[in-house]
């Protein structure tokens, strides 16, 4: 069950990353960023939002043991 939660967890976190990604690069997109300096932006809230929450996991793993 353990392992299934947190595959879920993974998943999800992901599937978040990936749309803000395709957000912030869609945003630079519309603000006349080139290709490359979007995919740059994307690249970087994704890297973002995956380090956010291992970041929050890591605290709520330390607070409930």
């Amino acid at each position: 069950m353990n392992v299934a939660v947190a595959l879920l967890t993974t998943a999800l976190v992901i599937v978040v990353a990936l749309m803000a990604a395709a957000g912030a690069g869609k945003l630079a997109r519309m603000d006349g960023a080139t290709y490359p300096a979007a995919l740059t932006r994307a690249a970087v809230t994704f890297a973002g939002v995956v380090t956010l929450a291992a970041t929050v996991a890591a605290a709520f793993a330390a607070l409930l043991t």
